[in-house]
């Protein structure tokens, strides 16, 4: 199966240049993969590029979940993550997943200096 990058995820999500959503969309079709690292880094680019609010990121995360041409890498990880980032969107998906991976590979407690990720079940906030 082919994978996409964060620009080709992007293009599909945003719409903004309409040549590139359709190659993008294209390219996708006949299915593709999309890994941890490239939803991380869109969720960043949807944030502080086209100023999408937490609500608008996870639903976009949750569309991409049930897409019918994309495969999220870990789809379970990624929709407990996003069931955390919708309780609690200032966490930031990104957090939120990282607990998730953690989880599914039995390597909790998640150590944090973050005191909102720290109340998260299986984090443990960490004092200096």
């Amino acid at each position: 199966m082919r994978a996409v990058d964060t620009n080709v995820l992007i293009r599909i999500l945003a719409q903004d240049d309409p040549d590139q959503a359709r190659a993008a969309q294209a390219f996708v079709d006949g299915g593709a993969w999309i890994s941890h690292v490239v939803l991380v880094e869109s969720t960043w680019v949807l944030s502080s590029v086209f100023e999408r609010t937490p609500k608008q990121i996870a639903d976009a995360l949750g569309q991409l979940l049930e897409h019918e041409s994309l495969v999220v890498q870990d789809p379970d990880v990624v929709e407990l993550a996003l069931v955390h980032f919708r309780k609690k969107p200032s966490l930031g998906f990104s957090d939120c997943l990282i607990v998730e991976i953690a989880r599914k590979a039995g390597h909790l407690p998640l150590g944090t200096f973050d005191r909102d990720l720290g109340r998260v079940p299986g984090c443990e906030r960490l004092k200096p």
